[in-house]
């Protein structure tokens, strides 16, 4: 009796078969119009409409614009990345890839470049938009909010592939934007400054990534240079699409049952 090959597994991350899966990723996405309009366009829209529903008052703008400059990408990439990745579960995608040799890091890996890369793109047109056409004033440089634009929307992309391993259907995916991005949304010191909250929800909001997201925002809106503050919420923000990005990996199924 002849036995069945067993596919051989990699054994380390490999930077060939994470480009090809991105490469991969971002072919199929470019026959997707509808992704890539909510990707690219939606943010640009919502500050827009934000921008003239303070028209009488642009100094409200300044105020928050900033701040939702990194919002709007985070929450957007949120929405597609868990369903673009559900989607390939319950479509029997992710199963073929991972007989091939190929790692949950590599697969992990490739989808966050892909979606990285647009993440970067949606980020430029948010942040240029706001700049200079809509007039947002920032004291520091608008490139540091282009970078803190970024980190936002690959936090976003993180706890998208994390959460799509959770949900059988695009619904559910959907339906874990309440419990994950909501909380952070009222926690985040849009609506309040943290000391003015309750000491429980002070400290909830104390180790949740958008409170740090907006934090870097309004040093960008307030301070000419690089503080030390601004590097630490950075840093805070990249170590947890990171970490976000290794649960992925590690709950990572083949099929959603």
């Amino acid at each position: 009796m002849t036995a069945t090959a067993t596919p051989a597994r990699p054994t380390a991350f490999s930077a060939a078969r994470t480009l090809a899966t991105a490469a991969r990723v971002l072919r199929q996405l470019r026959h997707d119009p509808r992704t890539i309009a909510l990707l690219l366009l939606v943010p640009c829209v919502m500050i827009t409409l934000l921008r003239y529903v303070f028209d009488g008052s642009p100094g409200t703008f300044d105020a928050i614009g900033a701040s939702l400059l990194g919002i709007f990408p985070l929450i957007t990439m949120f929405l597609v990345t868990s369903i673009a990745t559900l989607r390939e579960r319950t479509s029997g995608t992710l199963e073929r890839l991972l007989a091939l040799p190929l790692g949950k890091a590599d697969l992990i890996a490739g989808y966050a470049l892909a979606f990285g890369a647009l993440a970067v793109v949606q980020s430029a047109l948010a942040t240029a938009l706001s700049v200079w056409l809509l007039g947002l004033d920032v004291t520091g440089s608008p490139w540091l909010l282009l970078l803190v634009a970024v980190l936002d929307a690959l936090l976003g992309t993180a706890l998208g592939l994390f959460v799509s391993a959770f949900a059988a259907s695009e619904f559910q995916a959907v339906q874990f934007m309440p419990a994950v991005i909501f909380p952070q949304l009222l926690l985040c010191g849009l609506f309040t400054p943290h000391p003015n909250m309750h000491p429980v929800l002070e400290a909830v909001s104390n180790v949740l990534p958008m409170s740090y997201a907006v934090d870097a925002m309004n040093e960008v809106l307030t301070r000419p240079g690089v503080t030390g503050t601004f590097v630490r919420d950075l840093a805070i923000v990249a170590g947890s699409a990171v970490l976000v990005l290794v649960l992925g990996a590690a709950t990572l199924r083949r099929r959603t049952t």
